[in-house]
């Protein structure tokens, strides 16, 4: 049932059949990995010199099946030994099998990725604190075991992927990191790609597009933009009146008023010869006749003089004059006058 080794050290080891807790009303240890055993074995192993707390190695040596434990009580029937439902799965037991039992030692683990075999337990509103609570009633971790998580009345299983510095670690009173593997049923979604044709009408869309707006650009470009005319309103005069042209009449003598005549009836006037400007004074513009007032071509007709004008302006003048202004039909107080007696 058990030996020592050397060097003065001990161990401890015993076979026992095993059964769930729930054979003893101890459903409770179904949230961690503490066992039940007789209490013989707690006097032998009070007469060994072993590590607390005290940690067992399962084994099954029909399916070569190990795992590891701690222990609650000693209170299970000679002969038996009450582990966890969750535990017999790891190890491929049925009700009643002989497993073996090894006291040992393990190191503080330092790191353990852990991996869900569900989705639905990332959809859990805090599933570290949840984890945390959970593995303080787990005395060691081992690789390859599924343990059980309890919460919210479901039950989600998680597997040890890996632990370190060994293949089985301590977690009681040690910091460790952990890390999460993606769940078993995870499927990573695919990404859709637009087909050819899709594209090639996106692009050929797109090009159209951008052809409508540049010639939508050149047509506005093209559009004759409004040019500003000066002075392009009508006159006004202040007193209301209608507008009325004033033409001053030019007289001319007899001869003048022939010899415009004739250049009328020519064909070929002196006007149009090209040597008709070669008399007039470098330097100065001359509009048909000269500075003295003189006309430069002799078949021009010659102004007429300054009495005339005057004369003519006069005329022009009195019609003006001889327009008297009509009567206003308004006429202040005209109205009756009455008395208060």
């Amino acid at each position: 049932m058990f030996r020592r080794g050397g060097g003065g050290g001990s161990r401890f080891e015993a076979q026992y059949r095993v059964y769930p807790v729930s054979f003893i009303d101890k459903t409770q240890l179904e949230n961690g990995d503490k066992v039940i055993l007789p209490p013989s074995a707690l006097d032998r192993l009070a007469s060994l010199r072993i590590d607390y707390p005290m940690l067992f190695q399962i084994c099954n040596p029909k399916e070569k099946k190990t795992s590891h434990c701690g222990v609650l009580e000693f209170v299970a029937d000679e002969g038996h030994a009450y582990i966890p439902y969750w535990m017999m799965q790891n190890l491929l037991l049925s009700e009643g099998d002989l497993v073996k039992f090894s006291s040992i030692s393990l190191s503080k683990g330092t790191y353990v990725k852990l991996r869900p075999h569900t989705s639905d337990f990332l959809d859990i509103s805090n599933p570290k604190a949840v984890l945390e609570m959970t593995l303080r009633n787990y005395s060691c971790l081992t690789k390859g075991d599924a343990i059980l998580v309890n919460y919210n009345n479901k039950r989600y299983f998680i597997d040890i992927v890996e632990t370190q510095p060994g293949d089985a670690v301590t977690i009681i009173e040690t910091d460790c990191e952990v890390d999460f593997a993606p769940p078993l049923d995870y499927v990573e979604p695919q990404k859709v790609f637009p087909a050819k044709g899709a594209a090639a009408g996106a692009s050929g869309s797109a090009s159209a597009a951008a052809a409508g707006k540049a010639s939508e650009s050149k047509e506005q470009e093209e559009e004759p933009q409004p040019s500003f005319l000066p002075f392009a309103g009508q006159a006004r005069r202040l007193d209301g009146k209608p507008q009325s042209s004033v033409s001053i009449p030019i007289p001319q003598k007899r001869e003048e008023a022939g010899a415009s005549s004739s250049l009328g009836n020519k064909s070929g006037s002196s006007l149009g010869k090209p040597g008709s400007l070669g008399k007039r004074a470098a330097g100065k513009l001359v509009f048909g006749r000269d500075s003295t007032g003189k006309s430069v071509d002799p078949d021009l007709p010659k102004p007429p003089p300054l009495s005339a004008r005057h004369h003519a302006a006069a005329a022009a003048k009195k019609p003006k004059e001889e327009e008297k202004p009509e009567p206003s039909k308004f006429q202040a107080f005209s109205g009756k006058s009455y008395k208060m007696t």
